[in-house]
């Protein structure tokens, strides 16, 4: 695992004053490898490769301005980064992200209710891995939601055998 900072930052650690805390939570191969080869991480992290080509904010790589091409996996930095790479997801169409089921909100409504194909809640919290890769101490805090944006992705969802409610959305199949 590279020893790289955690490019994406935001809000303040409660436990460390005024230094700004982590948004980078690891994703868990567990959750990735069901669903099958992704062409594109746009929030990747070093030595944590989960698709072919991955953008990382630590070498300057930007995963909302670069383009997006193929089947994206995207688990964004939570907080204020979230709402705009999920619209991003939503324009582009083909892929799957992982988010808290915050299923109130007004980016949740907007970005998955109206303009996903299907979800998948999962069965119990996500233990997601620190930048260096070891594993959090605690879970995540929330419920998180697996959404599939494509029918190629709602069909991953459904037989990746990943513990949870699987909820069909809408039919798009210009998306897939």
């Amino acid at each position: 695992m590279a020893d790289k900072k955690n490019g994406w930052l935001g809000g303040e650690n409660q436990n460390d004053g005024s230094r700004q805390r982590e948004t980078r939570w690891l994703t868990p191969t567990h959750l990735v490898e069901p669903l099958g080869k992704f062409d594109l991480d746009p929030c990747g992290a070093p030595g944590h490769a989960l698709a072919e080509r991955t953008y990382q904010i630590d070498d300057g790589e930007d995963g909302l301005a670069l383009p997006w091409e193929g089947r994206v996996w995207l688990n964004p930095p939570y907080g204020k980064q979230t709402e705009p790479f999920l619209q991003k997801m939503v324009q582009h169409g083909h892929g799957t992200a992982l988010v808290f089921a915050r299923t109130e909100t007004k980016a949740f409504h907007e970005n998955v209710w109206q303009a996903a194909t299907a979800c998948l809640f999962l069965r119990g919290r996500v233990s997601f891995l620190h930048s260096d890769g070891s594993k959090a101490s605690a879970n995540a805090g929330a419920p998180s939601v697996l959404v599939a944006y494509g029918v190629e992705d709602a069909a991953a969802l459904l037989r990746s055998g990943i513990p949870g409610k699987y909820v069909t959305i809408s039919e798009h199949e210009e998306a897939a």
